[in-house]
């Protein structure tokens, strides 16, 4: 009977073994990934920004656009990596990634507002009220990081 208890247990050891396996696996898997999309968009992006006709400046816009979703995805893999070698999920890497997206959505939206000529009115209220909202967000999400650096919290140690 004892022998079967110590069999049960190295079953379950063995069992919760292969899950961390599969589950830091799987975590891997998603920052290659990432690599690979960051990979595809800035060659993508690079390609449409050397084709770029006769709209030179939306080319630009463009191109700053795909960069910059370039560097989100770049900024999302090393928090996952960073998370895999420290075993802890850092909140302040998000809250940055968070305001670079919101950055970019400012661009775009500035750039449409610039780029595109005239506009209708509803067109004009609708990026206005995206470049608020975009506002918003990056003065929120500041505010957080601001909150956890006077806060104390330290939560990304071993994370570069």
């Amino acid at each position: 009977m004892a022998n079967k208890r110590t069999n049960n247990g190295h079953k379950g050891l063995g069992a919760d073994a292969l899950i961390r396996w599969a589950i830091v696996a799987l975590e891997y898997a998603i920052v290659a990934s990432l690599l690979v999309v960051a990979g595809i968009v800035l060659v993508h992006t690079l390609t449409d920004f050397l084709r770029y006709g006769s709209k030179f400046s939306s080319a630009v816009v463009a191109a700053i656009d795909g960069i910059l979703v370039v560097i989100i995805v770049l900024d999302i893999a090393h928090t996952v990596f960073g998370r895999l070698r420290s075993s802890i999920f850092p909140v302040r890497p998000f809250l940055v990634i968070g305001v670079l997206a919101g950055v970019r959505d400012i661009l775009s939206a500035s750039a449409h507002l610039t780029l595109s000529g005239p506009l209708s009115q509803t067109d004009f209220y609708d990026t206005l009220i995206s470049l608020g909202v975009g506002v918003g967000v990056v003065v929120f999400l500041l505010v957080g990081l601001l909150v956890l650096r006077y806060s104390g919290h330290v939560d990304d140690e071993g994370v570069d």
